[in-house]
């Protein structure tokens, strides 16, 4: 029997297994994949370049995240946010390039600003880590984003602007997004806006987000984790905590830090802890997703004074430049099934067209094309948190908490940034678990 069984082995897991074992404790990272890094992998292409395949940037309130590189020994750059250019705007209307939104009139663009003071100012009333707390939490909960601004009598090009954001980011649009949510992700980061670039976004790994779970299994080295450890079942008891796999093989821990995430989570059965937590972690949801990469030999988009960033009402939401001559792509929730149902080619082509519309003709050689569709790798079966109405009361205050010697972790279990939020909470069960008395 081990100390600590930790289940996942994407960054929530790698960093608590690392804590744990730094500890002196006897572990077990089990990883149902045959790789680490979970929603953050990089991928060699055949020119010999590396690209990343999951997740990329952060800001600089991702401390923990920062924090962490720095102690693998990686390096910290400025991101796309810094490349010089304007960005593109992808609409049904056709392609603009300019940094102004560009079907905003002056009294539109004033109207948005007047919506977003508003919004700061209510953002400011809610705790990041407490939302439950607010005296009208239950209300702004069951409200969505798209409620809120037809309350404040948005006017339609400012609700085209937060469709397009959606779109943008992948996640879930305003009319299935809890409201309390939203102010919860401002609160935790803050800025002037909805979604701040600079605080969200604007620093990356130099050696690539992949180098991060790589640094970590390397440390924790190849007799810590085991591949193809899909788990079935998972019981807890007090000095004993047993895991099935799906072959049927049982593992006994005296702890388990679960951070698998929270669509595979629900096929898993859990005996042992309150129905209460359980009800809980079956509560969760995440935005359905798929990333595309197009590599090209340099960044021609520059030459026509653009940056590589865009907005889109297209099948992808959003582009921009990874690093040189790679561009990165998001599909949202509202164009995966699409994506999905599109045979392969013409997918490949429906994506090359509409770069070449952003970009120039240029655009239709990428030397290699890759695509992840987390929404439907049953791995992940997802992306990033989402809380559509209702959701946070129905998840409630036991969220990203512990029920010893049962541990929680993963991207979900924070407010803003799921590879923050995975190293946050990753760091921060072990720091429960050792604390609890796991031996040491």
């Amino acid at each position: 029997m081990v100390d600590v069984m930790v289940l996942g082995a994407g960054l929530a897991g790698l960093s608590s297994a690392r804590d744990l074992k730094r500890s002196g404790a006897d572990v077990v990272v089990l990883e149902a994949r045959d790789r680490v890094g979970g929603r953050v992998e990089a991928v060699t292409l055949p020119d010999g370049r590396t690209v990343q395949a999951g997740g990329e940037v952060f800001g600089p309130g991702h401390t923990a995240y920062g924090e962490l590189v720095e102690e693998l020994g990686l390096m910290v750059e400025p991101s796309y946010v810094a490349d010089p250019g304007e960005i593109s705007w992808g609409l049904v209307d056709g392609v603009h390039v300019g940094d102004d939104v560009p079907w905003m009139t002056g009294p539109e663009r004033r109207d948005e600003e007047r919506v977003e003071r508003a919004f700061v100012e209510l953002a400011a009333t809610v705790d990041p880590d407490d939302p439950w707390a607010h005296p009208d939490a239950a209300a702004l909960d069951g409200t969505s984003l798209a409620d809120w601004l037809r309350a404040h009598d948005a006017l339609p090009a400012v609700h085209r602007r937060h469709k397009l954001a959606s779109l943008s980011l992948a996640c879930d649009g305003p009319e299935r997004t809890s409201l309390l949510a939203e102010l919860r992700k401002h609160a935790a980061l803050g800025g002037d806006g909805f979604y701040d670039l600079d605080r969200w976004e604007s620093l990356k790994v130099a050696e690539g987000s992949g180098a991060v779970p790589a640094a970590m299994a390397a440390e924790l080295g190849p007799e810590t984790i085991r591949f193809g450890a899909r788990v079935r079942r998972i019981e807890v008891a007090a000095g004993r905590t047993r895991v099935t796999l799906a072959d049927g093989e049982a593992i006994d821990a005296e702890a388990v830090v679960c951070t698998i995430p929270a669509g595979p989570l629900r096929t898993i059965e859990i005996a042992g802890i309150s129905d209460a937590r359980l009800r809980s972690l079956r509560s969760h949801r995440q935005a359905l997703a798929a990333k595309v990469v197009a590599a090209y030999e340099a960044s021609f988009w520059q030459q026509a004074g653009q940056n590589g960033l865009a907005e889109c009402e297209w099948l992808f939401g959003s582009t921009w430049p990874q690093s040189a001559g790679v561009l990165s792509m998001l599909v949202p929730p509202e164009r995966l099934s699409a994506f999905l149902a599109t045979p392969e080619a013409i997918r490949s082509s429906t994506v090359v067209d509409g770069l070449a519309a952003l970009y120039g003709d240029k655009a239709r050689y990428p030397m290699a094309m890759l695509e992840r569709a987390w929404g439907a790798d049953p791995f992940t079966q997802g992306y990033i948190a989402s809380w559509a109405p209702g959701d946070l009361t129905r998840v409630g205050p036991l969220h990203g908490t512990h029920e010893p010697p049962f541990y929680v972790a993963g991207s979900d279990h924070w407010v803003a940034g799921y590879m923050e939020g995975a190293v946050r909470t990753g760091r921060d069960a072990a720091r429960a678990a050792l604390g609890a008395g796991s031996p040491a």
